[in-house]
């Protein structure tokens, strides 16, 4: 009963890799189409503007901390600022870039190829966004009252980026996957 057990373990990894590969799937199809709203083209603003990667995309990215809107918070006057800012626009083309990622890695068994090259640009995009850790300090709890703050106490924004490590690890993963089933394919034709 044990062994039995035991060997069901070990042979989970299968499921593993199809939970890691739909896990992505899921995640950037759902955070790709939800770039296309006004609160979560607002949320990213911190990470775009302090990025040295990616700052150019908005007009006026040093100027962003006096024009912010909680989440659920619709304020016209900022609202008008990130319309002249680019944030909409840069979210928009943010957007459909995830939604490919997640179509190419889901399209593993059908076109592994273009699945390998899509984890691989999962992997680099995964490295960008871990990069906010350090170039945002929104990232890390501000220094107003409580002696816990900066580095290492995560923000609400550096919980949700330091996850990311996770889906770095996946993005090898189906990357390799994919280039195995692409290789296997190519020996056999």
């Amino acid at each position: 009963m044990k062994n039995k057990l035991l060997n069901a373990i070990a042979n989970l990894d299968l499921l593993g890799k199809k939970a890691i590969r739909y896990g992505i799937v899921l995640v950037f199809l759902w955070i790709g189409g939800l770039k296309f709203f006004t609160y979560e083209a607002d949320g990213i603003v911190p990470f775009v503007a302090n990025s040295p990667f990616m700052s150019f995309f908005y007009d006026h990215p040093e100027e962003y901390k006096s024009h912010m809107n909680k989440e659920g918070e619709l304020i016209t006057a900022n609202h008008q600022w990130h319309e002249a800012n680019n944030t909409y626009g840069f979210s928009y083309g943010l957007g459909i870039f995830l939604i490919i990622l997640g179509v190419l890695v889901a399209l593993y068994k059908v076109a592994p190829l273009a699945s390998m090259v899509g984890s691989g640009l999962v992997f680099v995009m995964t490295l960008g966004t871990l990069s906010f850790l350090i170039t945002t300090p929104e990232s890390w709890v501000p220094h107003l009252t409580d002696h816990q703050w900066g580095f290492p106490y995560l923000s609400g924004r550096g919980r949700l980026v330091v996850k990311d490590i996770v889906i770095l690890g996946g993005a090898l993963i189906t990357m390799s996957e994919s280039a195995a089933i692409y290789l296997q394919r190519r020996k056999a034709a």
